[in-house]
């Protein structure tokens, strides 16, 4: 560039760090800083004996977060907050698909598909038994849920299992364990009976 003695206003821009913290990890600071959340409010009405028949499995449930899913490791199955659904019987199809993930555990009826990875053949047919014991779960329970959206990603990894396998879904119906979870019910009737 050539100089010619002008004077040019010209931006350099730099890169500037800030150190940020959480509210709840200062402290002294006035009260309106720490936002309280509102109280929650349940505009979904639960239905009752689809919470009692989870009730009476005694699986360790617990919610927050946005995933579901079902922790071996620690024996749990996570929920997001019942709020979080678009309905009740949405809430309770996916509680029936994580708690026959449950009965997987070597404390109750030891299933081993032979999963060693996300998305490989066994990991596909867990999610098949999984799938079928929520459909059977919520019939017994008189549930109709709408589909959620994980059935899209699953058909994929369902369609290679029962290609390679023609008797799969059979397989995979005899371990979806509707009968366990029926099982545990006080009553040991169907769950959608009344007592």
């Amino acid at each position: 560039m050539e100089a010619t003695g002008e004077e040019r206003d010209t931006q350099i821009h730099y890169m500037k760090g800030y150190s940020v913290f959480n509210a709840e990890q200062i402290d002294g600071l006035p009260v309106s800083y720490h936002a309280q959340p509102e109280p929650v409010t349940e505009t979904i009405p639960r239905i009752e004996c689809a919470g009692s028949f989870f009730a009476a499995l005694g699986a360790d449930i617990r919610h927050g977060g946005p995933d579901a899913y079902y922790a071996i490791g620690s024996d749990h199955i996570q929920m997001p907050p019942f709020e979080a659904f678009q309905d009740a019987e949405s809430y309770y199809a996916t509680l029936a698909h994580e708690a026959t993930h449950w009965t997987r555990h070597p404390k109750r009826l030891d299933r081993d598909l032979g999963r060693k990875r996300f998305g490989d053949a066994g990991y596909a047919m867990e999610e098949l038994v999984a799938e079928l014991g929520s459909a059977f779960t919520c019939a017994a329970l008189d549930l109709n849920p709408a589909l959620r959206t994980e059935h899209a990603s699953y058909i994929d990894h369902w369609l290679r299992v029962l290609k390679d396998d023609k008797r799969a879904i059979f397989t995979a119906a005899a371990h979806a364990a509707a009968d366990f979870l029926n099982a545990r019910q006080p009553s040991a009737a169907s769950p959608g009976e009344a007592a």
